[in-house]
């Protein structure tokens, strides 16, 4: 039997291939997790990214009832589950949500732009107000024009209006990355954030995009797509925030905690490492938070070490 070792390329679509550096994130230590060049970029290794998710949002919108202050905040989904945990509390400690504004980060698009309405039942505005504006008692709630999501009328104007109604920009940028480690739906190697540098890059704001085959594969296994792989019936394009959005954001939160249906097998675990410790660059669009102050909450699963397991299949 030869012993040369077992050579290749990666595929040609996939994003990012410098062996060198996936070679030197994926054999990062847990002890070396935390530590970043960047002393404004906090990385904390928990054991419930969500649940810090769901304080920081409440805190914050407390925050905007007791002093009467606006909040504008950056909202990724679907998140049915936390945002009904979010409503719960809104109610049950009753909290004014009168100054709260939220934009939703990103929504689906047909291979012509437009952009899925309220009543797609898939879609993450269906899901968001369905979840979070829907159970809020209404003496507590925003006004409706308060929770705004990308549609085919806004959406050139979509990185205006947060930063006319955040007055620069919003108060706190939601986030986490996904498997070709887009930011909302800032995909890689979409010819609609085609750039020269990255400079160009952070200025490019919201816009319709063609999504990347891994989004479309991530995405198949999400509940609203059924968890079956059924690639066929996940749209095509999106809408989505740009880098100046989350640029402009005055604070961001960044969770890495997603597995498959909570049990060890994750399509983040690698593209997590990548977007941290990796080099900025739009093939991984979420690693230009290390430009910038931000907060990433890292799931004890995500920080598991990533190694050959022999005796498991899928």
């Amino acid at each position: 039997m030869s012993n040369k070792p077992f050579q290749f390329e990666p595929a040609s679509w996939i994003p990012f291939k410098d062996k060198d550096v996936l070679e030197r994130v994926r054999n990062i230590p847990r002890e070396e997790m935390e530590k970043h060049d960047n002393p404004d970029f906090k990385i904390k290794i928990v054991p419930d990214v969500n649940g810090l998710w769901l304080a920081d949002m409440i805190l914050r919108i407390r925050e905007s009832d007791e002093h009467d202050k606006k909040l504008v905040m950056l909202m990724p989904n679907p998140a049915p589950t936390a945002y009904e945990t979010i409503a719960e509390l809104i109610n049950r400690f009753r909290i004014n949500c009168r100054n709260v504004y939220t934009f939703n980060l990103d929504e689906w698009a047909n291979e012509d732009g437009e952009v899925a309405p309220e009543s797609y039942t898939a879609g993450f505005n269906h899901s968001f107000l369905m979840s979070f504006y829907g159970n809020i008692d209404p003496a507590l709630r925003m006004k409706r024009e308060q929770c705004v999501a990308p549609t085919t009328k806004n959406i050139k104007d979509y990185s205006k209006m947060i930063e006319e109604v955040g007055e620069g920009g919003a108060d706190i940028c939601y986030s986490g990355p996904g498997w070709a480690g887009h930011i909302a739906f800032v995909d890689p190697d979409t010819p609609e954030f085609a750039c020269s540098n990255i400079d160009e890059y952070l200025q490019m704001g919201a816009r319709i995009v063609t999504l990347h085959p891994l989004t479309i594969a991530q995405n198949s296994l999400h509940g609203c797509f059924g968890c079956s792989g059924d690639i066929a019936n996940v749209p095509p394009k999106a809408a989505t925030i740009g880098p100046a959005d989350v640029v402009r954001s005055r604070n961001r939160l960044e969770m890495h905690d997603l597995t498959t249906m909570g049990s060890f097998s994750s399509w983040q675990r690698l593209i997590s490492r990548l977007v941290l410790y990796g080099p900025v660059t739009p093939q991984v669009p979420s690693s230009i938070l290390q430009l910038m102050p931000t907060t990433v909450y890292v799931g004890e699963r995500i920080a598991e070490p990533i190694e050959v397991l022999e005796r498991v299949g899928y």
